[in-house]
């Protein structure tokens, strides 16, 4: 019998479907937090032949969407001065934006040659304020464990990942699956979220395909505009205004890289 890999409990088969157009992969559901999980992993070797896949055409746009977003809850929740870090940052796209922007952004991602930012690898032993980290919760293959080690960086992540509703879709009709590439293999709810971050004593919260745990409890005013509708959507144009105030790092970067 599989079990949950969030929180335990028994699982139920809710398909089966093709992957990487051959092999027929059965999907499990959580009886208690919802959380779905595939059986146990043997494609992903060939599923990571190519760390970014040929079908991820959103990532520009989604990095340019994300560092605003982000700009705006930093300034709003957090201490704009302090360092950040990307984890499982790819070829580092977000962190490259965010150090134009004006944040102390940092790179780390095992898996992925750091492009776009290198000079700025995460070193040893490095605090950090917040850890942001993008598409990256729906690859773990243990998430808890990928989980208890971004937590030990910082009690604060910003994370995107859809949400898979309790009534699993029909393997046809949602792409988030990712059958072509077969790499999303963990796929939350809210409430398997909400178990994590009780698990390990933060706070969660949530606008739409965009979460954060935090160990900073929000006030009631934070918390009514992050469940408004739009709320997603004001804070991109806020980012806008908050540009103005904060110093791009693009030149002085540059001449901090020549001197080494």
């Amino acid at each position: 019998m599989n079990h949950c890999k969030i929180c335990n409990s028994e699982t139920i088969k809710i398909f089966n479907t093709k992957i990487l157009n051959k092999y027929l992969v059965d999907y499990f559901q959580c009886t208690f937090c919802d959380f779905v999980q595939t059986e146990k992993t043997y494609w992903l070797e060939e599923s990571y032949l190519n760390p970014m896949n040929l079908t991820d055409t959103g990532i520009m746009l989604r990095n340019e969407r994300s560092s605003r977003i982000v700009t705006s809850i930093i300034f709003l929740f957090f201490n704009k001065s302090h360092q950040f870090l990307d984890y499982a940052g790819g070829y580092g796209v977000f962190t490259r934006i965010m150090r134009d922007k004006g944040f102390n952004f940092y790179w780390d991602d095992p898996h992925t040659k750091n492009v776009l930012s290198r000079g700025f690898e995460k070193k040893d032993n490095q605090k950090f304020d917040v850890v942001t980290t993008f598409e990256s919760f729906e690859h773990f293959d243990n998430p808890l464990l990928e989980i208890e080690t971004i937590l030990k960086i910082s009690k604060n992540i910003i994370f995107s990942t859809e949400l898979i509703s309790k009534t699993a879709p029909d393997p046809d009709n949602w792409w988030y699956y990712g059958k072509e590439h077969g790499q999303h293999i963990a796929l939350y709810t809210q409430k398997s979220l909400h178990f994590i971050a009780k698990k390990h004593t933060v706070n969660y919260y949530n606008i739409n395909n965009l979460h954060f745990f935090s160990e900073k409890k929000i006030s009631i005013i934070g918390n009514v505009f992050l469940k408004f509708k739009f709320s997603k959507h004001i804070l991109y144009m806020l980012s806008f205004i908050l540009d103005f105030f904060i110093e791009s790092k693009t030149f002085s970067d540059m001449e901090n890289l020549k001197s080494k």
